[in-house]
């Protein structure tokens, strides 16, 4: 198995496959010091489609693992599969469904998905007109790929209005109240027997800085699983109303999803409502969730790729709850520090129901240090969330780096 990217997802996606017992070796590239723990790093530049192709021929890998965002919007699946290697992560071309927020828009339409009303701008005016027609509290986000930092939630026009500046192309939505859930499918297709989509079970990450879902946006501070709060049966709506027409809609345009589809929901009063897609696991719900996984990774995904999804077992979870809590560098999400020496990992991983995935590290001789903004994510296990939280915060408490961020509240009074 070869996996692409360097953050936690891919930390977590390769954990997940080196403690498969039907995977004989894991490679990551590039990795990060985290990967090198559970697998072989290679220095492999991931939005190098030819390079990576080369490195899974060479290695002979049965499949490749396309982590991040950018290098599938890019084509790497493509490069991939064009060698004849099996690559989990669609193509460039259905990539575009998390590429393109328009293009996403344009697919739920067709598919009947319900959504928020939107409006694509690419002039202040169009901008102002589309804030001034839905009101407040205004919801603006870049068109295209912005690492989980391209919304702006805000009741100031002024600053909608600055933010739409600063983009090519944004869509303006109306403002979609109520609790928001991750719900992952993953998605396969095959021209005899169509599309097969396996749900996992529902997440929800926290995207503010601050305790209280106060600041701005971040590409994720926490998550935890199960959502014992959700109502019953959503996940198999869900599956009716956005991720089976989605899937079959990608088909008919002759673009077949195949890889992980992530649905980001707003359980609003008048209903459930899709707030993005993403292709790709997210980033940090993939921790908790695989953690609590009990079902062989490695077939689930190999049969996502090579269009025989349906011929695996659906996804099967372990009891109890997993919590993961993020921590960040001094400065983010605005700015990040690095270089700082990261102490406790080893003594964090002493408690019982803890694992540490590496996201925002890098080697520094004998030493750990902070390399990006989100830093690690600490994991832990327990019988419900209450536990599972109190387990991951008494691994946090052995975490230190200088300028150390977290969110004290990450499934709190769950």
């Amino acid at each position: 198995m070869l996996v692409i990217g360097t953050g936690g997802r891919e930390h977590a996606l390769a954990r997940a496959l080196a403690l498969d017992p039907s995977v004989g070796a894991v490679h990551v590239a590039p990795g990060n010091p985290g990967t090198a723990t559970v697998a072989r790093n290679h220095p492999v530049d991931p939005m190098d489609g030819a390079s990576v192709a080369d490195l899974a021929v060479e290695l002979g890998a049965d499949l490749v693992v396309v982590g991040p965002e950018a290098p599938l919007v890019a084509g790497v699946a493509d490069a991939v599969t064009a060698r004849g290697i099996a690559c989990f992560g669609p193509s460039g071309a259905a990539a575009r469904l998390e590429g393109s927020k328009a293009f996403a828009k344009d697919v739920m339409a067709a598919a009947g998905v319900p959504t928020a009303r939107a409006f694509v701008c690419t002039t202040p005016e169009e901008a102002a007109a589309a804030l001034d027609e839905l009101g407040a509290p205004y919801v603006v986000k870049d068109d295209g790929l912005a690492a989980g930092k391209g919304v702006v939630v805000t009741e100031d026009r002024q600053a909608a209005l600055d933010h739409a500046a600063g983009c090519e192309q944004v869509l303006i939505e109306e403002y979609l109240d109520g609790p928001e859930v991750s719900l992952f499918a993953l998605c396969s297709w095959n021209e005899t027997t169509g599309a097969t989509v396996y749900p996992l079970q529902p997440a929800q990450d926290f995207k503010r800085i601050h305790d209280g879902d106060e600041g701005p946006n971040t590409g994720g501070m926490g998550a935890y699983t199960p959502l014992t709060w959700a109502p019953e049966g959503l996940v198999d709506e869900v599956l009716e109303t956005v991720l089976q027409p989605t899937v079959d809609e990608m088909a008919r345009r002759g673009t077949p999803f195949a890889g992980l589809l992530y649905a980001g929901l707003a359980l609003t009063s008048r209903g459930t409502r899709v707030v993005e897609f993403n292709a790709r696991f997210g980033d940090p719900e993939t921790q908790p969730l695989l953690a609590l996984l009990d079902s062989p990774l490695a077939d689930l995904l190999v049969g996502a790729a090579t269009g025989t999804l349906a011929d695996v077992a659906p996804p099967a979870w372990k009891p109890g709850a997993a919590v993961a809590v993020v921590l960040a560098s001094r400065g983010y999400p605005e700015s990040s520090s690095s270089g700082e020496v990261i102490g406790g990992i080893a003594e964090a991983e002493t408690v019982e129901g803890v694992h540490v995935i590496q996201a925002g590290t890098a080697p520094s001789g004998d030493d750990v240090v902070t390399a990006g903004g989100r830093v690690l994510a600490v994991v832990g296990l327990g019988e419900d969330v209450a536990a599972a939280r109190a387990t991951a915060y008494a691994g946090v408490g052995l975490v230190e780096f200088e300028g150390v961020q977290f969110r004290t509240d990450i499934a709190a009074g769950r």
